[in-house]
């Protein structure tokens, strides 16, 4: 074998044939590097569908890889001299290929970052590492940005990029005269519901990708999920069919609807792409200017468009900054001292509060809930009981299929929990049962054993119940938020009698009492 110069370490959320870890490749010099590991499904609990949609996505970039006729290093799981874990792999591989130095595009998980430094140290053998190009912005920038500003706040920061991208911009200035369409976007669906929607993009498996869910059922069989309706895209070409899908059927619906949620419905307007964004078979470049064509064809409206565009251009880009910048401490804060376990139904949906359900068997089925499921049900209820931050990071970072910790960890521990104190958003996200009721059209309580509209009792509802005994546990915190001053003002307008009985309702709840199925 000719003597190895590089070996380009791709890792399973990097499968961008374009990446930057590419640049200068030599086939007759260089060689690629995979590996399937079982601990990167078991360090969290991994459901079966994240599971299955790496290692089938994986195993397809194997393939194109091998198509360029590029020399390939892939370690499967099932292996027979296979260590377990990436480190222990990267440095048998080392040993065995005695490549001149380790070539990586920079890593999108601060654990597997540390583990890869270690292992090249460990062995004497060069790494170079590489910016990820698939972001609008570096770390460096985001860092220069964070430094410029007293407090950091994402929507200036969307801001500057918008101008800096010349995205959705007439000159200097934002289309239609303002940065941001919320008010024009996020209504309910109304008691008739959501109608007809277009359905999503969804592939059905090929070979490779039955033979990774066969794997997957018998080699973790007892990890939570389903894969009975597995149809995540796994391929660049398949990724590109799901956004033409959205922006040619859903997108012009999509703001309007992006908070609205339906009992059954798990899809709706939104997009599905997120996982194909964070494994590398799309570009976010290439998604926005979609969306933005769709506004200039006048195939879209402009606040839908906007809507969308944010998320990417700049909540995407946002939550790295903030990962990137505030790791390793940042997944130890707990601002509200939360030391609650997770419910143990969180992995089954064994649940009696209708919405809960809904969003969690939705969940372990398709390994999938849309963002205001997250944030405001699923998220909701573990800030309002008070759960242990990362145990709620653990959870989503194991279900869902769009997970990778740079992105999942800044908007579950800061976003959803408020555990880093405000530096995600400038309030902690929580509303009582009725901003379901309200969402859902009503749906979901109509289904549902407890009223939204009481606060204490057998059938008040468990959310309008934290809320208030959050309220009371954190005012002296909340009162001096001045978003959060009003609710804590409303909370001093109850009685003694009625403030024992939230507390006895909510000591309920948290002994497990109330909620189970």
């Amino acid at each position: 074998m000719a003597e190895l110069r590089a070996l380009v370490i791709v890792l399973g959320d990097q499968l961008d044939l374009a990446s930057s870890a590419f640049d200068g490749f030599d086939p007759a010099q260089d060689a690629v590097w995979m590996a399937e590991v079982a601990e990167e499904s078991t360090h969290v609990w991994s459901s079966k569908p994240r599971i299955a949609l790496f290692l089938a996505a994986m195993r397809h970039f194997a393939q194109a890889v091998q198509a360029r006729h590029w020399r390939l290093h892939y370690a499967r799981l099932d292996d027979a001299d296979h260590p377990g874990s990436l480190a222990a792999k990267l440095r048998q591989s080392i040993e065995a290929l005695a490549p001149g130095r380790l070539v990586l595009c920079a890593p999108g998980d601060f654990r597997v970052w540390t583990a890869l430094k270690a292992v090249a140290a460990a062995c004497g053998t060069l790494l170079e590492v590489r910016d990820d190009r698939h972001f609008y912005a570096t770390v460096r920038e985001f860092r220069a940005h964070a430094k410029s500003r007293n407090a950091l706040r994402m929507e200036y920061f969307y801001r500057e990029m918008r101008v800096r991208h010349g995205v959705l911009m007439d000159g200097d200035q934002p289309v239609g005269g303002t940065w941001n369409l919320d008010a024009e976007n996020r209504e309910a669906f109304g008691r008739d519901g959501p109608g007809f929607v277009p359905a999503p993009s969804r592939f059905a498996p090929d070979a490779i990708t039955q033979e990774v869910i066969a794997l997957v059922n018998t080699r973790f069989h007892d990890h939570p999920g389903r894969l009975d309706s597995f149809a995540w895209p796994v391929t660049r070409p398949q990724a590109l069919e799901a956004l033409r899908g959205f922006i040619r059927e859903r997108l012009p619906l999509f703001g309007r609807y992006q908070d609205a949620m339906w009992p059954g419905e798990p899809w709706l307007y939104h997009a599905h792409l997120a996982a194909a964004l964070n494994l590398k078979l799309l570009d976010p470049r290439e998604v926005v200017a979609a969306a933005e064509a769709a506004y200039r064809s006048g195939a879209a409206p402009l606040a839908s468009v906007e809507g969308f565009i944010r998320q990417i251009l700049g909540w995407r880009e946002y939550v790295r900054g903030i990962y990137w910048t505030r790791m390793p401490d940042y997944i130890e804060r707990n601002q509200l001292d939360a030391q609650e376990d997770l419910p143990a139904w969180y992995w089954s949906g064994d649940t009696d509060m209708a919405c809960l359900r809904d969003a969690m068997v939705q969940t372990l089925e398709h390994g999938y809930a849309h963002h205001i499921q997250r944030l405001m049900v699923t998220g909701l209820f573990a800030l309002l009981l008070g759960v242990q931050p990362k145990q709620v990071h653990a959870w989503y970072l194991s279900v869902y299929v769009d997970a990778v910790e740079w992105v999942e960890l800044p908007n579950t521990l800061g976003m959803s929990q408020y555990a880093d104190g405000g530096l995600m958003g400038s309030k902690p996200y929580i509303a009582s049962g009725k901003y379901i009721e309200r969402m859902s059209s009503g749906q979901h309580c109509a289904g549902c054993r407890y009223d939204p509209a009481l606060r204490e009792g057998d059938s008040a509802c468990p959310f309008t119940t934290l809320y208030w005994d959050f309220l009371g546990r954190h005012a002296v915190l909340l009162s001096q938020n001045p978003r959060m001053r009003p609710q804590v003002q409303n909370l001093e307008r109850l009685t003694p009698d009625q403030r024992l009985g939230i507390a006895e309702r909510a000591a309920a709840i948290r002994s497990g009492a109330v909620g189970s199925a």
